[in-house]
């Protein structure tokens, strides 16, 4: 009940914001989080809802990566640990079921899926970065461009329709 409690007051915080924004003619094109010490950016048209996780049920023969299913409105919803995913964190489960959030993914990419993050830090516009530059050569198709902003953090963006296409996203069976 504490976790709904949480996920309730993050809601009603990212609509204010996202309502400032529009009233002072900006406009909020990311959702940003972070998990495993990186700071990632998704884009609101591609990204879901935020959850809270759980009630998980882990799901045997499976990456290390894929921590399980929730249950959302009577349908299923495959939780993956995204530092673990991009090889951020370390192979031992990072997360804490407590105290975590999920991103899903939007549902017009039909993948039923949800990504654990340590923290959603907020909403970000275009105007919050002073610098844009592509990913570094070799990064996964997913990653578009890093940005900087004004305190000189980094931030990666993260195509979660490519991300939903990824043979490896796909693929969560160890057999």
């Amino acid at each position: 009940m504490g976790q709904r409690a949480v996920i309730r007051e993050l809601q009603d915080r990212l609509a204010n914001r996202l309502q400032l924004v529009q009233e002072k003619g900006g406009v909020a094109d990311w959702l940003a989080v972070r998990t495993a010490g990186k700071h990632y950016l998704f884009s609101l048209r591609q990204a879901g809802e935020i959850l809270p996780v759980f009630n998980l049920q882990p799901v045997p023969f499976t990456k290390p990566w894929f921590l399980g299913v929730l249950t959302v409105r009577g349908g299923l919803l495959g939780v993956i640990e995204f530092g673990q995913f991009t090889r951020s964190a370390a192979p031992a489960p990072s997360w804490h079921e407590e105290s975590s959030m999920a991103i899903s993914i939007n549902e017009q990419f039909e993948v039923n899926c949800a990504l654990q993050v340590d923290e959603v830090l907020g909403l970000k516009g275009s105007d919050a970065f002073v610098a844009s530059k592509p990913s570094a050569s070799g990064a996964p198709a997913y990653y578009s461009h890093c940005y900087e902003d004004k305190t000189g953090l980094v931030w990666q963006s993260c195509d979660l329709q490519i991300l939903a296409r990824n043979p490896e996203f796909l693929d969560i069976s160890v057999c």
